[in-house]
Order: C-alpha cells, then structure tokens, then sequence
C-alpha cells in the first residue's frame, strides 16, 4: 500500500513538471506573438470596414493616418474638386469617423448634386453615425436618381424602421421584398416592422 502511495506521488510529481515545462512553452510562444505582431494583442479583431493592417504593422496603421491626412489637406485647398472631397470622404468613413466623412461627402454632393453614389453615401454615413433623419433624407434622394440600387433600398429600410415610421418602413420592405425576395435582411426587417406596429397600437 505504501509502494503504491510512493508511485503516485512520484507520477504526481513528473505530471506536475509535464505540466510546468507545456504552460511555460505556451506563454513564451504567446508573448512572441504577441511581441511580433502587437496589434493583435492591443485592439482585438478588427471591424468588417477597417482598412487591412498588414501583419498588424503599426507603421502601416501610420501610413493610413497619413493618407487621411493628405487626402484632408487635398480636399481642403481644393474645395471644387470633386474627386478630391469624395476620397477624403471615403478614407475618412474607413477609419470610422463618419461625421468628418459626412462633411466631405456634402461638399461633393454641392459640386455634382445629381450623383446617385454620393447620396447613396450620405444615407449610409448618417446611417452609421445613427443621424435617422438624416439618412432617411438621403437614402430617398438616392432611390429617386436611382430606385433600383438594393444596397439604397436595404439602408433606407433599416433607417424608416430606426426612425419608428412603421408605414414608410412597410412600403420600403414591400419594395424591397420585390426587387430582391432573398435579401437576408428582409426577416429582421419583417421582425422589426412587427414590433413597431404592436408597439403603436398598444
């Protein structure tokens, strides 16, 4: 009985080394990545619309504040060009900043008012920076230049609903229900309408 007692104990013992010996190997090898790409470790996954930071270099996450910063500086001492207020606007709504996005994107829509892309892109940067009203304003600017866009028809859906216009919102999903029946919105969107409409009669 004592030999076998002795046995786990020096089993006990070597498993506690075993284990030891692997925790130490896995932390070194997690601070290695870590030390090799630290941006992994800082931020987390980046959001779905980041622009890509390659290997997590933080020369390269300098290197897009810079082009913003050009692209501002551009936009700026060039307010009549067009293309020059749109890029501004689209590094600006990359790196989240979608109020600074907004500002460039009206000044393009000044400089050709009639360009569907633009209104399209003011309903969806009021539509990130959850300004409703305003987004609804574009989304249906954008659906009259051009009322087939599904990605307008989505977005203006999603702010009639945020926005609490159960009737607008009904219309919009019909629409949309009919020019695209297997958009993977349209449940939550019916969902949502449901909701609102419950929530009106209560």
């Amino acid at each position: 009985m004592t030999r076998d007692n002795l046995l786990f104990g020096i089993i006990g013992i070597l498993l506690g080394f075993i284990g030891g010996f692997l925790l130490a190997g896995n932390i070194t090898q997690r601070e290695a990545a870590m030390r090799a790409n630290p941006q992994s470790a800082q931020s987390g996954p980046l959001p779905a619309n980041h622009p890509p930071i390659a290997g997590g270099d933080q020369a390269n996450g300098e290197g897009m504040l810079a082009s913003v910063q050009t692209a501002m500086k551009q936009a700026r001492e060039n307010p009549n060009d067009f293309e020059a207020q749109l890029t501004a606007a689209k590094l600006e709504y990359q790196i989240g900043r979608y109020d600074q996005a907004i500002e460039y994107l009206l000044a393009a829509n000044k400089l050709k008012p009639d360009d569907a892309d633009v209104l399209s892109m003011l309903g969806e940067a009021n539509m990130d920076a959850k300004h409703w009203d305003a987004a609804v304003k574009w989304y249906k600017a954008a659906l009259l230049k051009r009322p087939s866009d599904l990605a307008s028809m989505d977005g203006y859906c999603f702010v009639l609903l945020q926005n609490g216009d159960a009737k607008a919102a009904e219309e919009a999903i019909n629409k949309l229900a009919k020019a695209d029946p297997t958009n993977q919105d349209l449940p939550q969107f019916h969902e949502k309408l449901s909701q609102l409409k419950s929530g009106k009669t209560q």
